[in-house]
């Protein structure tokens, strides 16, 4: 990073036609820059005001002149404006004439609203950048604070507002960004449950794109990311900006476009969001980056500071173990017996780690009753979960179970001896037949520590299924603030202890869970279909480490949809490969299958868990492709899923991305006996493994064979 630079010219003012503007000087009192080896982020202030990104985007040369920047990026003045266009600051004021939605909203401890005005009182640049700004008048400070990231080419930013007394916040933004005045559209996410990461491209015009997330968790209709590209940027080129908010309750993003035509970028929790009033309040963080390789260049960079920067492994040299999850295979019927069945089946094909999900405690027979209710069923497991677990080491299996803590079912022991550690009101609509308990009581996290530190503490267990399957009655920052604690107290305790997030699949899904998880069950549609488009939307935020992905049931539970065990297995070896169906319905061939493809999953983890996640740019769009490149270029694998019929017969040519173009690369089909009878030319492939340049690869592209719908080709590549 640069040092701090301090500028301070003097810029005169004019008139035109007559019509006088304000000749006070408008000096430039301090200017800052950020780099890494990919961007530059310069903020600049002028009378000591709150900053302003004046520039974000490619790195610039070190000896760039950043007064020059500062004068270059302002806007000129005509009729119908002010007589000077208000700064888009950090934190846009409205007492500033700021014609946009303000970064800060605020009330003092009796409501009078605040209209603060901030000004410069330090500044430290020594490795990360903080600007502390502060207005005397109503005793409020606000610090921003930068660090940029060298090898992962993400700036983590973050607002924080003190005050001398208590008050009320209705919003506060992180670091509010400038847009890109050379883009036509932004991409948000949205979903549902069993559709999740689903990509919205909304055009950019006058006024406010608005997502408010109030469900109390991320959502599965709320991923918090956004990215901006440049007019003609693909996956694999032109210009991107990236964004994603750092926590797991309800958030707010909006994206506005100015009369003048400027554009901001604003994230924060939700609105209304901290009930009580205090004296200080921060933002969650807020990570950005710049791309000049097409959204691939944000999706590498989101991928790569999440698994290296953000997650911390309990066991980080370990490999990643294939899963088994029971759920499918016998829901809430536990039987000793059954299950030790069930296990030895899953050992034989490869699973390496054997999850048992909801229906132990309590009285759990289905989900109405028993939920906190945190004891072994002594009906189902007489002498305890211990034969269990001993039967799982037996196979050489570790040994995970299912919690869902922050939930209650009216129908159980605690509800019955506290209903006042309940969220929300007496009457309120349940889910799932359940309610949320109050995780900001100490008393219900104290409980909740007490139950599963016991669990935890009598069995050898390696592994948490973290659930939380119902939106929270209302939005409330100290809610997850409390999840957050108790997720933090366990882990301190027992460290080797892995924890996945699963809400109804994706319902919380973010780097603020994350950075206390290990694991995230991306949805609960084992449909292989449906799995594949969500991994590839998702690729461009979660890297393969931390993303669940399970061969499910010949017939999904979830879809009815009856898929081929090839197709389901290649698209779970996509990500962190699991089984989570029955495996006494498979047959001898499925068996086969899967114990083949599992194996070159585990021949192939080490490297591909590191690897990026490249989406390429198909020409068919029937064809959802990926490229997983390893971190020194040596080595790479091709999924190409043919998620519906083609418009035209054959296939068209799949070019790749990231490769030298004058190295020569070995490519090989793998799956190529899976051919089908319909393929009956003679695509060299199908016999040959080719020997091609990354030139070739990348401008004319791999003519693959052709298949039917619903089916996966695999492609190695290595350099040679």
């Amino acid at each position: 990073m640069a040092d701090l630079m301090a500028q301070t010219p003097s810029v005169s003012e004019t008139s035109i036609d007559g019509v006088g503007l304000d000749r006070t000087p408008q000096r430039l009192s301090s200017a800052w820059r950020l780099d890494d080896g990919r961007q530059t982020l310069v903020l600049t202030t002028r009378n000591d005001r709150l900053p302003q990104v004046v520039y974000w985007g490619a790195r610039l040369p070190d000896d760039e002149d950043l007064e020059t920047i500062h004068a270059a990026h302002v806007i000129d003045v005509t009729g119908g404006m002010l007589d000077e266009n208000p700064d888009l600051s950090l934190c846009p004021e409205a007492t500033r004439s700021f014609p946009g939605q303000p970064g800060l909203i605020v009330r003092d401890a009796d409501g009078t609203p605040l209209l603060p005005k901030f000004c410069l009182r330090s500044a430290d640049q020594n490795g990360t950048l903080q600007l502390v700004y502060e207005d005397t008048k109503n005793d409020l400070t606000l610090t921003f604070d930068f660090a940029a990231d060298v090898e992962t080419n993400v700036v983590t930013c973050q607002t924080t507002l003190d005050a001398t007394r208590p008050v009320h916040l209705h919003w506060l933004a992180a670091p509010v960004l400038p847009a890109p005045q050379q883009s036509e559209e932004m991409i948000d996410v949205s979903g549902r449950w069993c559709g999740e990461f689903q990509l919205g491209r909304t055009q950019w015009s006058a006024g406010m794109r608005y997502r408010e997330n109030r469900t109390g968790r991320t959502g599965h209709e709320h991923f918090p990311s956004l990215l901006i590209p440049t007019i003609g940027t693909t996956n694999t080129q032109g210009e991107c900006y990236g964004f994603h908010y750092g926590w797991s309750g309800g958030h707010k993003m909006i994206a506005e476009e100015l009369q003048d035509g400027r554009r901001q970028i604003q994230w924060g929790h939700a609105a209304r969001m901290e009930t009580e009033p205090k004296t200080q309040f921060k933002t969650a963080p807020l990570y950005i980056t710049y791309s000049d390789t097409g959204l691939n260049g944000c999706a590498v960079s989101f991928q790569r500071h999440l698994r290296e920067r953000i997650v911390t492994w309990p066991k980080p040299n370990t490999p990643r173990p294939v899963h088994y999850n029971c759920w499918e295979a016998i829901y809430f019927d536990h039987k000793l017996p059954v299950l030790k069945d069930i296990a030895d089946r899953a050992a034989a094909l490869g699973a390496e780690r054997f999850v048992l999900d909801d229906g132990w405690f309590g009285e759990r027979d289905d989900d109405t009753r028993s939920l906190s209710d945190w004891t072994v069923d002594p009906r189902k497991y007489p002498d305890g979960l211990s034969p269990l677990i001993d039967h799982i080491h037996g196979l050489d299996m570790t040994f995970g179970i299912w919690f869902e803590p922050e939930m209650i079912n009216e129908d159980s022991d605690i509800h019955r001896a506290n209903p006042h550690w309940v969220l929300g009101s007496e009457d309120q609509t349940l889910g799932r037949q359940q309610k949320a308990l109050n995780m900001a009581l100490p008393e219900v996290r104290d409980y909740l520590y007490d139950r599963m530190s016991a669990i935890l503490r009598d069995h050898d267990i390696d592994y948490i299924k973290w659930d939380h399957n119902r939106v929270l009655p209302m939005p409330d920052a100290a809610q997850t603030r409390g999840s957050y604690a108790l997720i933090e107290r366990l882990r301190s305790d027992f460290p080797g202890v892995e924890i996945e997030s699963c809400a109804s699949g994706g319902g919380r899904i973010d780097f603020g869970i994350l950075e206390r998880t290990q694991r995230v069950w991306l949805s609960d549609s084992n449909d292989a279909l449906e799995r594949l488009r969500i991994q590839h939307d998702a690729a461009l935020f979660l890297p393969l480490a931390v993303t669940g992905s399970h061969v499910g049931p010949r017939v999904c539970h979830t879809s009815g949809r009856t898929l081929d065990i090839s197709f389901r297995a290649w698209v779970a070896a996509q990500r962190h490969m699991g089984f989570e169906m029955d495996p006494r319905e498979l047959t001898d061939h499925e068996a086969r299958v899967l114990t083949e493809v599992t194996s070159w999953w585990k021949a192939n983890r080490d490297w591909m868990t590191t690897a990026d996640i490249l989406r390429l740019d198909s020409a068919d769009p029937a064809v959802l492709a990926e490229q997983q490149h390893a971190r020194d270029g040596s080595q790479f694998v091709v999924f190409a899923g043919k998620a519906a019929t083609s418009a035209q017969i054959a296939p068209r040519p799949l070019r790749l991305t990231a490769l030298e173009p004058d190295a020569m690369y070995s490519i090989r089909l793998i799956n190529r006996d899976t051919a089908s009878r319909l393929s009956r030319g003679t695509t060299a492939l199908k016999t040959d493994d080719l020997t091609l340049s990354g030139a070739y690869l990348m401008r004319h592209g791999v003519t693959l064979p052709w298949t039917f719908p619903e089916r996966m080709w695999v492609l190695e590549g290595r350099k040679l």
